[in-house]
């Protein structure tokens, strides 16, 4: 049964997600445009609490000054009236042919000025619609051929662009943070700062690295073989979880933006796990928007699309349900228990204890069974067994 989203799950669309025309690389739009009023008001009859966008998405590529006031003015009317508010903003980069060979990393100076100039108007935007983040989508910083780039300008380029554009949000007194979002390729061969972990090394080189931190989505992580639940507790851990986006993904191929849930189940399971629970032995916590960054099928019509867009919700509110039940089971406590999960957060060295007591330690070395120790079994089995039992509502 379908749950009822409420303002407190912090549910968010972007608007190119339900307003995709549905072409792809073989086959033309499915759908008509889509107006982003429309989007807006239906999907906060469904329940989502903000919206996203693109520049693009609400103001066509190209739209005069007095076009684009008249187009936006109508969008905050929308926006008003529906109570939904706008939590994220982000810069198309990518589709117009100037971005073919990037924005920030482009081997045309030209292009980077170009690009440079857009994201700074829309930078002011998200200030003045009151968006809390600036999402980075270098969709097109990357390259097909090893030769195309010179990667350490490319890199100086990248730091460049992002520094100047905090800068500029630090010296103008918006309340914005900026958040990198990886991809491994697609639509390039390959992109630069592909995973979370990459993402986080480039942060730390930056001069206004403070306010940069990561918008990590679960199809990127798992196009590259990784673990996005694995990946956003390393963003956590490093205080740089800035916004996520949810989508689903069947295994390593091109990105499929499926509806959350709709690739693999159980890693979703732990996402939203990690997401509502927090670290077992407690830390950072997420508490920014869900955001779901999906595409709505080619084969759906307007009901389809409106389907999905709740189905997002819904099976993120079912496994949020089973998520706290599964903390909240006194049998999966005595499991993690058991396999030493909340051992790992007592620190190897005791307080006070250096490195020096550690070495003059003989039972931590010289006088330990090593096989008695290597004899235990860590149960790790049984606790996933329950975690599984507890997804699918089993338990």
């Amino acid at each position: 049964m379908a749950l009822k989203p409420t303002p407190e799950d912090k549910f968010s669309f972007g608007l190119w997600t339900v307003g995709w025309e549905a072409r792809d690389q073989f086959g033309d739009a499915t759908r008509p445009w889509l107006d982003p009023v429309e989007s807006v008001h239906k999907l906060a009859e469904l329940g989502a609490s903000f919206v996203t966008f693109h520049d693009d998405d609400v103001v066509p590529f190209g739209s005069d000054a007095g076009t684009r006031d008249k187009i936006l003015d109508r969008f905050k009317g929308a926006l008003a009236e529906t109570g939904i508010k706008v939590e994220m903003v982000t810069t198309n980069t990518f589709s117009h042919p100037i971005f073919k060979d990037g924005a920030f990393t482009s081997n045309d100076r030209r292009v980077r000025r170009y690009g440079l100039r857009k994201i700074i108007r829309n930078v002011d935007l998200a200030a003045e619609l009151g968006a809390d983040t600036f999402v980075m989508w270098g969709g097109r910083e990357g390259a097909e051929y090893d030769s195309a780039k010179d990667l350490k300008a490319a890199h100086d380029r990248y730091a460049e662009g992002i520094d100047t554009v905090a800068a500029y949000i630090k010296d103008k007194g918006y309340g914005l943070r900026i958040a990198i979002e990886p991809k491994p390729n697609e639509p390039r061969g390959d992109i630069l700062l592909p995973t979370v972990g990459h993402a986080l090394g480039f942060i730390a080189q930056l001069e206004h690295g403070d306010i940069v931190g990561l918008n990590p989505e679960t199809g990127h992580e798992q196009m590259a073989g990784l673990n996005y639940t694995g990946g956003i507790a390393q963003a956590l851990w490093a205080e740089k979880l800035f916004h996520i986006d949810l989508n689903g993904q069947r295994s390593i191929k091109y990105d499929q933006d499926l509806v959350f849930g709709h690739g693999d189940l159980f890693s979703a399971f732990a996402t939203v796990d990690l997401i509502e629970n927090g670290f077992p032995s407690g830390g950072p916590r997420y508490d920014g928007p869900r955001h779901f960054d999906y595409k709505p099928s080619r084969t759906e019509s307007f009901d389809g699309v409106w389907a999905s867009a709740a189905a997002n919700m819904s099976t993120y509110l079912i496994l949020k349900e089973r998520a706290l039940a599964f903390r909240a089971d006194p049998e999966v406590q005595a499991a993690l228990e058991a396999s030493g999960v909340f051992d790992l957060a007592i620190p190897t060295l005791a307080e006070g204890e250096t490195l020096a007591d550690l070495l003059a330690d003989p039972s931590a070395y010289e006088e330990l069974d090593v096989d008695a120790v290597a004899k235990r079994g860590f149960d790790f089995v049984h606790l996933n067994q329950l975690a599984l039992e507890h997804a699918l509502g089993a338990r």
